[in-house]
């Protein structure tokens, strides 16, 4: 049971993996005789393994980025030195157990297969025909699927024994559980602007000059990109956009429900368990000695219990002509229900409403008109890639197509017009000067182009134009140095025993805090400045405009019934044995690969990655 329970995940990974990774992958493109890229000791590095792991990661890397991305471009980001030590350690686990003779038995294989949908009949059974269909269509043959079932199956026995059993200490938890949940009861005093109590000097000019190069690292612009570009959005072409009358009218058929409504009502719905009790509540009803609401509460239920919304005739069924009958207020009753006999309260009627097409007009321009203008977008994509692949520049769009260009000044702080589209954010990001400029899109369905003209370096950014910060960080220091001034012998009366009432300080607040808790308006450094106390001790802590008398009155343990400490703490834990499974892995497989030994095919790989290029 033991071996099934291990074995089906990895199979069911494997199986897609297969598919994925072959999907498309011409086996005749290499050599007939080109089985493997290298080996470790007894257990090959096949040639397809190795195709497969370079097609995944590139994959991946386009997802992430959203572009294509070349072979090349895998390269420098290192895909093919990743893929094949991963091979190569997943081969050291392959020659240990060949080595060892552990293998798995062909029943454990057949059970695996036999359970798999992709091979069922329409019968839900296993199909022979289906089976070796599936594995065609990935250029497998049965033999190389199973003995690659196989591999993986010996290879998680290893790893399973490795791994059995990796667990931290007691101590591990322990430690963590003091870190994170000891409690520092603390007790403070803010003391801001408000608190001084001598006027504010105005700044002079040397005073800005001096605050200004003292804090440059505040006002030095990062590194800029100055990159010119080409875009076409559909607002730009969507009044250019010609839209016949049939067109406006399919998309006005297409949404009748939203411009035809009939009547409707809103209301409420109480069932009864039978025809007497429902007349009894009505006659009740009727006579004034209660309310529907407290007959809601009779049966035990709030009124959103009774609520059915809005709901049109025909969701009322053999109901609608009672109900539809009754004005605003009115309780009908009782009527029968497929859920008994039940009484409606009509809470509003909202009359029926038509929009004809003549008034669904400048809506359905607009809808129609922005769809259209996004294909009409959409179709110059291959127009604009054959421009710029015949050696027209980002400028030459804006004369040759309905793109716009445009200059930028762009770091990670810009994001006004096209630096507002996360895509042309990413793509700025990973620009250089050797980018050749290619189309690329937008969420919305836009389009651009763009080159990269110049890297301009941080720089200081001259004082006039940070004037106002400048002036708002010397005014904040300012303030701290007096707030300073006014309470440091405060402090020093109570570091001799004095409480924050015997010296007129006001007590802002007092908490209990751990290391994962916060005080509004700290700053950073403000926990591990709690957490560094002794009992007892008082301290400063600067903030910008503000101070913090801060006073540590005792430290308390962990609390045992802290749940969220604990999930925490237990995280901490899993995310710790795993780290360490990991290490053990490596540290097994480094140790095969010096005992095996490695041989590596440069011309087989090679090979492989002719395929890519």
């Amino acid at each position: 049971m033991a071996s099934k329970s291990i074995t089906k995940p990895l199979v069911w990974i494997l199986m897609g993996l297969l598919i994925l990774g072959l999907g498309g992958f011409g086996v005749t493109s290499l050599s007939g005789t080109l089985r493997s890229v290298g080996k470790v000791g007894e257990a090959d590095i096949r040639v397809d393994e190795y195709f497969r792991g370079l097609q995944q990661e590139i994959n991946a890397l386009q997802a992430s980025r959203g572009e294509p991305v070349s072979f090349i471009q895998a390269s420098t980001e290192g895909i093919p030195e990743r893929v094949l030590s991963q091979l190569i350690s997943r081969a050291a686990f392959d020659h240990e157990m060949i080595a060892s003779g552990v293998s798995v038995g062909d029943d454990v294989i057949g059970e695996q297969i036999l359970a798999m949908p992709q091979f069922r009949g329409g019968d839900g059974e296993f199909n022979r025909e289906a089976y070796r269909f599936s594995l065609e269509q990935v250029g497998l043959s049965e033999r190389d699927f199973e003995e690659n079932m196989r591999r993986e199956t010996s290879r998680s026995f290893l790893q399973a024994a490795v791994l059995a059993g990796v667990t931290l200490p007691d101590a591990y938890g322990d430690a963590l559980a003091s870190y994170l949940g000891e409690r520092r009861a603390i007790t403070w005093s803010l003391q801001t602007r408000n608190d001084v109590e001598v006027g504010l000097p105005q700044p002079t000019d040397a005073d800005l000059e001096a605050y200004h190069q003292e804090n440059a690292a505040l006002f030095t612009r990062p590194e800029t990109k100055r990159i010119t570009y080409a875009w076409l959005t559909p607002e730009m072409i969507v009044d250019t956009v010609e839209i016949d009358e049939q067109s406006l009218r399919d998309a006005y058929d297409a949404q009748i429900d939203q411009f035809k409504q009939p009547e409707r009502r809103m209301v409420d719905r109480l069932v009864y368990p039978s025809q007497e009790d429902a007349a009894a509540a009505a006659e009740r009803l009727a006579i004034g000695t209660t309310t529907f609401s407290d007959l809601v509460a009779e049966r035990g239920l709030q009124l959103s219990d009774t609520d059915l919304g809005v709901v049109t005739a025909s969701d009322l069924g053999a109901n609608a002509d009672s109900v539809f009958a009754g004005l605003t207020g009115n309780v009908i009753g009782p009527v029968d229900t497929d859920l008994g006999p039940a009484l409606f309260r009509i809470n509003a009627i909202l009359e029926a409403q038509e929009t004809t097409f003549e008034d669904a007009l400048p809506q359905l321009r607009e809808s129609v008109g922005a769809d259209r203008a996004r294909r009409v977008v959409e179709a110059q994509v291959d127009s604009v890639d054959d421009l710029l692949a015949g050696g027209a520049t980002v400028e030459d769009l804006g004369t040759e197509t309905d793109m716009q260009v445009g200059l930028i000044d762009w770091n990670p702080t810009v994001s006004d017009d096209i630096a507002a589209y996360e895509a042309f954010r990413e793509a700025a990001a990973s620009l250089t000067e050797n980018d050749f400029p290619e189309v690329m899109q937008l969420d919305d369905g836009s389009i651009f182009a763009m080159r990269l003209d110049e890297v301009i370096p941080p720089e200081l950014a001259p004082l006039d134009e940070v004037r106002e910060a400048v002036v708002e960080g010397w005014v904040n220091e300012t303030y701290v140095e007096l707030l300073v001034e006014k309470v440091t012998p405060l402090i020093e009366q109570m570091q001799s025993g004095k409480t924050f009432e015997g010296v007129d300080l006001p007590v802002t607040g007092t908490q209990e805090l751990t290391r994962r808790g916060f005080v509004d308006n700290a700053p950073a450094d403000f926990i591990d400045r709690v957490f560094s106390m002794k009992p007892g001790e008082v301290a400063l802590i600067r903030g910008p405009g503000r101070v913090f008398v801060l006073k540590l009155d005792r430290i308390e343990t962990p609390d045992e019934e802290d749940t969220d400490l604990a999930q925490v703490i237990e995280q901490l834990r899993n995310e710790a044995a795993g780290t360490l499974s990991r290490d053990y892995l490596q540290i097994l497989a480094a140790d095969i690969r010096g005992r095996a030994g490695i041989e590596i095919d440069d011309a087989a790989i090679n090979a492989v990655h002719l395929n890519f290029q």
